[in-house]
């Protein structure tokens, strides 16, 4: 693609870091780098202009919500995502796969965002559902996934059409569509539908009209290294602009840091990797260290709405008494908006009075953290030091 390219600027000599730059149609992504995520052509209760205050340099939208309310075709009247939401920089889209498991086996079984399961829990008891093969809200076929909507209608997408739908969005970087299996699916039921994964993802790569966009691949295959090593191998294989590393990662924090390791080790190593779905604070350095130049994650921006704001410290809960009479910003070394006009005293009045300034307020704070801290391990491994 004469549009899109990938340059490695500099890499670790102690780990897999990297730092690059991803060059789209909207201009550069300077790698590693968090993605902002969102869902509705939106990030809720701020305006592009607070997300680049924030240093966000990319955002991604959600296919199947887009899809959902036929917002994509308004979008392509608009002239692309970009144009539609205000926002000058490079633009993403999902493929709708994770909708395939969270409004699937997620839905049916409490598993996902807000599972007090997933991940770190022991899913023992859940083995009387773990050879459930059919969710009671989709139904996963050769063809797609047909979903079942709260009004009964139902809808089907398909890797044609959801490549459809993203060049209608018009975002610079889109993926394959893939079937997101979840932490319940059994060894032979996660090779199914890795297996379909691969075959949606040559569908894809036929389907696609648009040559503007760069079209990422997943890489399926559960918490199994021989499927994952497959899924590399075939994935990898295929004329893909880079990859997304999907699916279930794996019960604990360190699960899922080897089972990216694995699959960062064996996909091609001039192409971008994006780490789909995961990135909260703590995530970071170790994303870095393992070879992930973007990822996204709704966390940073769902947490300021609940009330946990980010600090060097950990998460501060802004709602607790104790914070009613603190007269310092959320954290002593940030220099995002927030913490250079508002003290954690006023957020806590803003918090509790269910104020709307407060999110817009805590979003910006969270947003700024997270790419504050990516742009310090950049020029780390810029200098040689990280």
């Amino acid at each position: 693609m004469q549009n899109f390219s990938f340059e490695i600027i500099a890499s670790s000599l102690r780990s897999r870091a990297r730092a690059g730059v991803l060059r789209t149609p909207h201009g550069d992504i300077e790698t590693p780098s968090f993605i902002t995520v969102g869902t509705q052509a939106a990030v809720k209760a701020v305006t592009p202009d607070d997300i680049r205050g924030a240093g966000s340099q990319a955002i991604l939208a959600n296919t199947y919500h887009l899809f959902l309310s036929r917002t994509h075709e308004v979008i392509q009247g608009a002239g692309g995502l970009g144009a539609f939401m205000g926002w000058d920089g490079p633009t993403l889209t999902d493929s709708g796969g994770f909708q395939v498991f969270s409004l699937g086996f997620g839905r049916d079984h409490d598993i996902g965002r807000s599972s007090t399961l997933f991940p770190g829990e022991d899913i023992q008891r859940f083995s009387k559902v773990m050879d459930v093969k059919e969710s009671q809200h989709i139904k996963i076929l050769e063809e797609g996934a047909l979903f079942r909507l709260p009004d009964g209608t139902k809808k089907a997408l398909t890797p044609e059409s959801s490549i459809q739908i993203q060049e209608a969005i018009g975002a610079d970087i889109v993926f394959a569509f893939d079937e997101c299996t979840s932490p319940l699916s059994t060894y032979d039921y996660t090779k199914e539908a890795m297996g379909r994964t691969h075959r949606w993802a040559e569908r894809c790569l036929a389907a696609r009209t648009h040559y503007d966009q760069a079209l990422f691949g997943i890489v399926q295959g559960g918490i199994w290294e021989d499927l994952r090593e497959e899924s590399c191998r075939i994935i990898g294989g295929l004329p893909f602009s880079g990859f997304g590393i999907g699916g279930f990662l794996g019960r604990t924090k360190e699960e899922m840091w080897r089972v990216a390791e694995f699959v960062i080790a064996r996909i091609p190593d001039e192409k971008p990797r994006h780490l789909l779905g995961i990135g909260t604070s703590e995530d970071i350095s170790e994303m870095v260290r393992r070879g992930i130049d973007t990822f996204d994650c709704v966390a940073p921006t769902r947490e300021a709405r609940n009330g946990l704001l980010y600090t060097a410290d950990g998460r501060l809960s802004i709602g607790k008494v104790a914070e009613r009479e603190q007269y310092s910003p959320i954290d002593a070394g940030c220099a995002c908006y927030t913490c250079t006009t508002s003290t954690r005293a006023y957020l806590h009045h803003l918090w509790r009075q269910k104020e709307l300034s407060y999110y817009r307020l805590a979003t910006i704070h969270n947003l700024f953290f997270m790419n504050a801290r990516v742009s310090e391990i950049r020029e780390k491994i810029l200098r040689g030091e990280f």
